[in-house]
Order: C-alpha cells, then sequence, then structure tokens
C-alpha cells in the first residue's frame, strides 16, 4: 500500500495456481513476511527519492486501482515523476501502469505516458483508465506473457 504498514495480499493471490513454491517459500520466511509488514509510506520517500534509489518498480494487483490514483497516489506521482526527471528508472506490470495515469512531466506538465510505449493489462481496459487518451502507445503481448 502507498499508505505503508502491511501489504494487502488477496486470496486468490495465496491459492492455486499462483501460489508457487517460490511463493510459498517467501511466506515461510519470517524475515521477508516481516518487511511485507512494515513498509514505508511513499509519502517518507518523496525527499531525496532520486539520490536515494535507482529505480521505482510499480507491482501490480487490484489494489493499484484504488491505490495509485486520485488523491491516495499523490506522493507516488511524485516519485515517478521526479525518478522521470532524472532519467532513473521506473516501471509497472500488471496494474501497476495504473499509476502513471496522474503523472506528468517537463514544465507543460503533459502526461508522463505521452508518446512511451506501455505494456500492461488490455488495449480496453488501458483506455478505460486513460493511458492510452493521455498519449501512451500501448503495446500488448499473449496472455501471461512477458511483454
Amino acid at each position: 500500500s502507498v499508505k505503508g504498514g502491511p501489504v494487502p495480499i488477496d486470496q486468490n493471490s495465496v491459492s492455486e495456481p499462483f501460489f508457487t513454491d517460490d511463493a510459498k517459500k517467501f511466506m515461510h520466511d519470517g524475515a521477508a513476511v516481516g518487511m511485507l509488514s512494515h513498509t514505508k509510506a511513499v509519502a517518507d520517500l518523496v525527499g531525496d527519492v532520486a539520490e536515494s534509489f535507482d529505480a521505482v518498480f510499480l507491482p501490480g494487483g487490484h489494489g493499484t486501482c484504488a491505490d495509485f490514483v486520485g488523491d491516495a497516489a499523490v506522493a507516488l506521482h511524485k516519485v515517478v515523476e521526479t525518478m522521470f526527471a532524472a532519467n532513473k528508472v521506473f516501471a509497472a506490470v500488471c496494474h501497476g501502469p495504473m499509476g502513471l495515469t496522474g503523472c506528468v512531466k517537463g514544465e507543460e506538465k503533459l502526461p508522463l505516458v505521452k508518446d512511451l510505449k506501455v505494456a500492461a493489462f488490455t488495449d480496453s481496459e488501458e483506455a478505460a483508465v486513460g493511458l492510452t487518451e493521455k498519449g501512451a502507445i500501448h503495446e500488448s503481448g499473449d496472455d501471461w506473457s512477458e511483454k
């Protein structure tokens, strides 16, 4: 969660076929689960994010549809915009690109995704959340592929 604290895990993620051996190993690692249960709020990272981090990764999942948009995501958008302006890496998977829809670039405050290639969920879903309307060039791959 962008708010910090425990990361919510949906029930489908801990059931077959998604609950893989690697996922089970992770959930039995006390240190890993402890870190997952005590995350920092994104707002606490905004200050010197470009100097402190090499990359920002926006994970997927349906929670991003609430956490990565609107007032809840102001700090997240600032982090992504700062990383973009510093020519740092930012990446997103699955529903993670929801966190890019509110980001802007340059003095003109253009949508950050304008003229960038974006891979995420389907083209119709992308249009529904506004990425293609903001000028993103959507590239899709086959279901469950790496593109």
